[in-house]
């Protein structure tokens, strides 16, 4: 092959390919990080980033990255670490207080809660008979001499069953003095129970402390760059540009050898200097298998070779051309003829 022949494009390699566009991507995301990480200066305080060291992995293809660590840093204004000061300070002390009064809890917790007893009961009758027993002596006078007055006279069947729903009212009003009397002292003894607790509830549930705030940064985002594409796309091009060299070469090469069909053979040879039929095709693009066979001609080496189909004899062209060129005809068609009668052949 000559060295005007094409040359395929080698095929790049996969794994060279995947590390470069890895390392790409890696650099993107580090330079992104970078260029997000703005210090922020606040009224109650700033927001700085530093780094920190770096961290190292071990990517699938077995070998060992480094990436940068960083750290974000918030500080507050000397008014406002002041108020964190104290604030974690009244915490502790309610915390403190939380603990004494738990175990204040523990032991009302440990203990059945009683509702109501015989002395509440019995203080409820005393306040209430104080104004009831008046009030139900003033109607049981008025309901005998309404009776009286009827004709009904004691002891009669009439008078009886007045005198009965009379006692039942009364003791319906006292029965209700005592339930809700009774609900009113229990409704007492649970609050009285449950205010430790309540205290300590209200204690845990404490306003919690707020970092300060910081207006929203821009996010900077880096293209990445498709270095896998480029590289299948820069193969192809060179894919492309081979074949269509190897198909112009392929159509000259065709055309020459529809001519040598047409003259019989005759296309080997052409018009000497001398006008004899002595100059054939000796290009060495035009041969292949090329065999030296030891011979010499004019002082050159002579070869076997395989031209337009067949096996043939002779110089090459290029050879003969740097030891005499008046020897070398070119041809229209671009390649190159030896007139083997100026070497005496």
């Amino acid at each position: 092959m000559g060295k005007d022949t094409p040359q395929a494009p080698v095929a790049p390699d996969p794994v060279k390919t995947a590390e470069a566009q890895g390392q790409i991507n890696q650099n993107t995301a580090t330079t992104q990080q970078l260029l997000n990480m703005v210090d922020q200066v606040g009224p109650n305080g700033s927001l700085t980033y530093s780094q920190n060291g770096s961290t190292s992995f071990t990517g699938a293809d077995g070998k060992t990255y480094t990436v940068p660590r960083f750290t974000a840093t918030t500080s507050l204004t000397p008014a406002q670490q002041q108020l964190l000061d104290l604030t974690n300070k009244t915490k502790a002390n309610l915390g403190q207080i939380g603990v004494d009064q738990s175990a204040k809890i523990g032991t009302l917790l440990g203990s059945n809660l009683k509702l109501g007893n015989e002395a509440t009961e019995a203080r409820i009758m005393e306040l209430g008979s104080a104004r009831l027993d008046p009030k139900f002596a003033r109607d049981e006078d008025a309901l005998r001499t309404r009776l009286a007055n009827q004709g009904i006279q004691p002891g009669s069947a009439a008078w009886n069953a007045e005198m009965t729903q009379f006692g039942q009212g009364r003791n319906d009003a006292y029965n209700q003095l005592l339930l809700s009397g009774r609900q009113l002292a229990d409704t007492e003894v649970q609050a009285e129970r449950n205010a430790p607790i309540n205290e300590i509830t209200a204690l845990l549930s404490g306003s919690q402390v707020s970092n300060p705030s910081f207006t929203s940064t821009p996010t900077t985002g880096v293209g990445g760059v498709d270095y896998s594409g480029m590289v299948n796309n820069n193969y192809n091009a060179a894919t492309s540009q081979y074949n269509t060299q190897v198909g112009n070469q392929n159509a000259a090469m065709g055309g020459m050898f529809g001519l040598a069909g047409a003259l019989g053979g005759g296309l080997l040879q052409g018009a000497g200097k001398a006008g004899s039929l002595a100059a054939f095709f000796s290009d060495r693009r035009l041969k292949s298998n090329i065999v030296p066979t030891g011979d010499r001609l004019g002082g050159l080496p002579v070869y076997e070779y395989t031209i337009f189909g067949r096996r043939e004899r002779g110089v090459m062209a290029d050879e003969v051309e740097r030891v005499m060129p008046e020897a070398v005809l070119m041809h229209p068609s671009g390649f190159k003829m030896v007139d083997y009668g100026m070497l005496g052949g």
